[in-house]
């Protein structure tokens, strides 16, 4: 079993940046892969980030791309999700995701969740 619990959301204006965390907890950490996906009401989870237990492959949804940055530390059991440049689209709950393989975009495929963090960008 492992614990994922998310943190680093809030309310920010629209170019701003945020820096979310997601501590783990349970089996050893550096055994899974990551990832960020997140979701708007009414909408589907939609795959953000993903980063590999060596931190080495990496891949990011185009919506994100050269604005987000994932990366994680195995000593501290955290994973980061960087968002610069934030726009109003980027809003929605932001949650953390582990696997016990290879990085996948797709959410059926993660077996750990957190609770989610409440990202909110005005304009």
């Amino acid at each position: 079993q492992v614990q994922l619990v998310e943190s680093g959301g809030g309310l920010v204006q629209a170019g701003d940046s945020l820096r979310l965390s997601c501590a783990a907890s349970g089996r050893p950490f550096s055994f899974y892969a990551m990832a960020w996906f997140r979701q708007d009401p009414g909408k589907e989870r939609e795959f953000v980030a993903a980063i590999g237990w060596s931190g080495r492959s990496t891949n990011y949804a185009d919506s994100v791309k050269g604005r987000f940055t994932i990366s994680r530390d195995n000593a501290k059991n955290t994973v980061y999700l960087q968002m610069n440049s934030l726009k109003p689209e980027d809003r929605a709950v932001y949650y953390c995701a582990a696997r016990g393989a290879n990085i996948a975009v797709d959410a059926r495929l993660y077996t750990y969740w957190g609770q989610g963090t409440q990202v909110t960008v005005s304009s």
